[in-house]
């Protein structure tokens, strides 16, 4: 994507403490580069988990949460990396070299446990992924709801795709 064209999408930061779940907007520019995502997030103080969801252009989704070695990091589809600076770079985190080009097949890079401790084992997170046919919030819509904030995360989305 070129720098001066804004790259269409959303960020939520997924906040849940004593119990409850809260879902806050991110700013566009986390969209763009993924240490701006990550420090995000890790700016967040919160006793209780934290982790962000990206979905970029329509194309594919991050998963992204920050803890005290670095962060762990899910991206979607691999392929992205070629036309995308945030995909590139979470394949740079992961020390996972970039397709040498595009074809049919979508698989993630990362870790499928991300979510484990939270309700969702990565055989479930790879059904998610493998849904090819949906976009990227409906696929994260559907991490919400198989985590428990769905309803949270189903309102900030109302607002964020107006």
């Amino acid at each position: 994507m070129s720098d001066q064209e804004p790259v269409p999408g959303f960020g939520v930061a997924v906040v849940r403490e004593d119990g409850k779940w809260r879902c806050d907007p991110m700013d566009a520019s986390v969209l763009e580069e993924l240490d701006a995502a990550l420090d995000a997030l890790r700016g967040i103080r919160s006793t209780g988990a934290v982790f962000g969801l990206l979905a970029i252009d329509e194309e594919f989704f991050l998963v992204l949460r920050p803890n005290p070695g670095g962060a762990s990091v899910l991206l979607s589809d691999a392929a992205a990396a070629l036309d995308y600076d945030i995909a590139a770079d979470a394949l740079d985190l992961l020390s996972v070299e970039p397709p040498d080009e595009v074809d049919d097949d979508v698989w993630p890079e990362g870790a499928l446990d991300i979510l484990a401790d939270l309700g969702l084992p990565a055989p479930e997170l790879q059904v998610i992924v493998d849904e090819v046919d949906l976009y990227p919030d409906e696929q994260l819509s559907m991490i919400a709801q198989r985590i428990g904030f769905d309803t949270e995360f189903g309102k900030l989305l109302d607002t964020l795709l107006k």
